[in-house]
């Protein structure tokens, strides 16, 4: 996580919202950002070094890099490239990933695959975005939900189980709801369009509000429902951190008991493709070997989806 805290104190001074009224409506206090000059990958190279200090590894016998983002360092090459120099990896798979707020379940899912299929042994997956970049600071539908952040993962063969099954799922139809228009082909960088709210991160807060519970409460249900699981053996629920009361409200839909919903919204806000394994790396002295974890996000586009693991590490 960046260091520099964007608070609520901060953004009552610039814009017409109050402590109260945010954390009532969004249960975020505070909110990191990354500091001018420094891109999504730099967190990624801090994570991954976080990493390895509690769970040693050798960095070099990594063969692949998935980094879910929507926020890369640049528009080519892809961030994984990027990182991968920087952790002085030559010869590596590296791609990247944009599913937004889902991306992070797109990568842990394609970086199992590859494990899977044996093709690769020692697979970095990251959810990671820098979105303070695209944020209007005067804008309060959107200043204060997001945070920059990034999470990894390391994944390797083992003969436990762990990555059971996922759900990863789009349509589209949600691109006029939550959106960052400028950049792309379809609007690329001009004078004008750097001067207009297209070069920054759009919501219609109401619409992706409902959509989001319904969404990531019903994949839940479908995940489980496939893999013969109920809600009461599901040890730990992990949203994606987007807003308290949609992760109230999904906690509520699928009945988990209360207690069993691993939130750490209050201090990062969204962090887009970080927040889920921001919040288990929060939590993992929590975790037990065996523990069964469902996670689940959304996100623009509409995109969304849920996955099953068993927690393997003592």
């Amino acid at each position: 996580m960046p260091e520099e805290r964007r608070t609520n104190a901060d953004l009552e001074k610039i814009t017409d919202t109050s402590d109260e009224w945010i954390v009532q409506r969004t249960g975020i206090r505070e909110r990191r950002i990354l500091q001018d000059g420094l891109g999504t990958s730099d967190m990624i190279v801090k994570a991954v070094e976080d990493l390895l200090k509690h769970y040693p590894r050798d960095v070099k016998k990594v063969d692949a890099i998935i980094v879910a983002t929507s926020t890369p360092d640049m528009m080519m090459p892809s961030t994984a490239n990027i990182l991968a120099e920087k952790l002085n990896l030559e010869q590596v798979t590296a791609f990247d990933v944009n599913a937004a707020c889902a991306g992070f379940l797109h990568v842990l899912d394609i970086g199992a695959a590859l494990v899977e299929s044996g093709r690769h042994k020692n697979v970095l997956v990251v959810g990671a975005d820098k979105i303070s970049s695209y944020v209007n600071i005067y804008d309060r539908s959107t200043n204060i939900l997001f945070g920059d952040g990034a999470g990894v993962v390391w994944l390797e063969p083992s003969e436990e189980l762990g990555i059971m099954d996922s759900l990863l799922l789009g349509n589209g139809k949600g691109t006029a709801f939550l959106n960052i228009e400028g950049g792309g082909s379809l609007f690329p960088f001009t004078e004008e369009l750097l001067s207009s709210s297209k070069r920054h991160i759009q919501q219609n807060g109401k619409v992706v509000f409902k959509q989001a519970i319904q969404s990531m409460t019903e994949a839940c249900q479908e995940i489980l429902k496939r893999n013969t699981l109920t809600i009461e053996e599901v040890d730990w629920l992990v949203p994606h951190q987007a807003n308290k009361r949609i992760i109230d409200a999904v906690g509520k839909e699928l009945k988990i008991a209360g207690g069993k919903t691993l939130i750490n919204i209050a201090y990062y806000g969204n962090t887009i493709a970080a927040t889920i394994p921001l919040c288990i790396w929060e939590h993992r002295d929590h975790l037990k070997k065996g523990d069964l974890m469902l996670l689940t996000a959304f996100g623009a586009g509409f995109s969304w989806g849920a996955s099953l693991l068993r927690w393997s590490i003592s």
